[in-house]
């Protein structure tokens, strides 16, 4: 059997009688939108995370638009975040009316280098957007000493670090607002799509409820121009069974990840670098590679399918073209895409199916003289 880098069916299997008791409570509750499950997860998510409100939504995408859009970004203000990064980050921007712009990153986290920050903006600059990368944080502090001195609001990207902390704060209260996804492959996922808001602040969890639901506060009147993009019912039901499992998710992460590091240290592999002040939650387990491409072929080759995150960085996608930057312009975030990967990461991947990609690694990289 290959081992593969993401599965949910043995998860599944562990929890299918408490997923199923509360889709069946759900289903036979009479109320399927913005209901009881939706109320009581946005708290007790936004409770975990040391937010005083949540506010769910459709997916992560529009809760980075939606948070943006909260904090008050009008069209054309620009928003200063990183290219090495997943597209909704980007397209949530844009769909916010905002301008890109795009700094380069630490070689070492692969985050936000924050040393670049401030020469990033302009003017027009509202807000910042910290895409906290495959299961740590951004420099919060950094990133706030900037936006302070030039009056910006600070948006958290938290798609892939529920759970991550920095210096004892959970990631999702370290800004304005903090936009969270719950795509099934994500620490904390449902059986679909979902996402959150975390915000400390009264005005912006007002705003929020009225933008995810046509902004109306009553049905059928509108009092500002709004989206559809609630919680379903269903999944905030499964949501809160599952985050009561978060730690547990999240311990077993760290021990897979102290596997690997215990088992590549001697190879040629650069590991995931944990910055100062972090605890890493290991949404994914990224290492780098020169040859990344015939080491990734040889572990097909040997049933181990891995993925990269991200091989394409946003500024040089045709897609965003417009924005007019040119490969070359954030040379880090280049290097990165081309030598990254991520190794099988899950909570339900067996020691066995981890050592069977350890030892088809190892044989890659000896097959190639890299050993």
């Amino acid at each position: 059997m290959p081992v593969n880098v993401w599965g949910y069916l043995r998860e599944y299997e562990a929890e299918r009688e408490e997923i199923l008791a509360a889709v069946s409570d759900v289903l036979g509750s009479g109320k399927l939108i913005l209901g009881p499950h939706v109320a009581a997860f946005e708290e007790e998510f936004a409770a975990y995370c040391g937010a005083k409100h949540g506010v769910g939504c459709d997916n992560g995408t529009n809760a980075v638009m939606l948070a943006l859009l909260a904090c008050g970004l009008a069209p054309g203000d620009e928003v200063v975040t990183v290219s090495n990064t997943a597209v909704p980050t980007v397209s949530a921007i844009a769909s916010a009316g905002g301008a890109p712009r795009f700094v380069d990153i630490d070689p070492a986290t692969y985050l936000m280098d924050t040393d670049r920050l401030e020469a990033a903006v302009t003017p027009r600059t509202r807000a910042v957007v910290a895409v906290h990368l495959f299961g740590q944080c951004v420099d919060m502090e950094a990133v706030r000493a900037v936006a302070d001195r030039h009056g910006l609001a600070v948006i958290e990207d938290c798609a892939q670090s529920h759970g991550a902390t920095q210096r004892g704060k959970v990631a999702g209260s370290l800004s304005d607002a903090a936009a969270f996804s719950f795509y099934p492959t994500k620490i904390l996922g449902t059986y679909g799509d979902g996402g959150m808001v975390l915000t400390g602040r009264e005005d912006v969890a007002a705003k929020l409820k009225k933008l995810r639901f046509y902004g109306m506060e009553k049905t059928y009147y509108a009092l500002e121009h709004g989206y559809n993009s609630r919680l379903d019912e269903i999944h905030a039901a499964i949501l809160r069974g599952k985050l009561k499992h978060l730690p547990d998710y999240i311990a077993r992460r760290q021990a897979l990840a102290a596997r690997y590091d215990a088992a590549l240290a001697d190879t040629a592999l650069t590991l995931p670098v944990t910055a100062a002040g972090n605890a890493h939650a290991y949404y994914l387990y990224v290492v780098r590679h020169p040859r990344r491409d015939a080491v990734m072929a040889g572990l097909k080759e040997r049933g181990v399918n891995v993925n990269i995150s991200y091989p394409w960085p946003i500024h040089t996608m045709t897609g965003y073209a417009h924005l007019g930057y040119k490969e070359g312009d954030l040379p880090e975030t280049e290097r990165a895409a081309k030598e990254i990967f991520s190794l099988p990461m899950y909570p339900s991947l067996a020691d066995a199916e981890q050592d069977a990609a350890i030892a088809a690694l190892r044989e890659t990289l000896a097959a190639l003289g890299d050993a």
